[in-house]
């Protein structure tokens, strides 16, 4: 337990910034429009596809079970982003197509 707090005491900056960017995010995502919906969906893609990479490296030179675990469930994570982000997309281009 003191070694997590000596980490936290450490690095308090990072722990800030990282719940500012959250309330920043949540706040950002909050507020757009629904007609941005989908580019943001396509950029989020881009992003997790990044977050897969970088994880299957970071799985790949892992040297503790902690760092592999992390790194697979970020995989899965990731992937399962991803994929949710395509589906949501092609349904909201399929309600813009002309009706046969």
């Amino acid at each position: 337990m003191e070694s997590i707090l000596g980490f936290i005491a450490t690095h308090k900056e990072m722990f800030y910034l990282l719940i500012l960017m959250i309330f920043v995010g949540v706040e950002l995502i909050g507020h757009v429009p629904s007609v941005l919906h989908t580019p943001l969906m396509s950029g989020a893609n881009a992003i997790h596809g990044v977050v897969i990479i970088g994880s299957i490296i970071v799985m790949g030179q892992a040297t503790h079970l902690l760092a592999l675990i992390l790194g697979f469930l970020a995989v899965i994570l990731g992937t399962l982003n991803v994929v949710g982000g395509f589906v949501v997309t092609d349904r909201m281009l399929e309600m813009f197509k002309k009706k046969k």
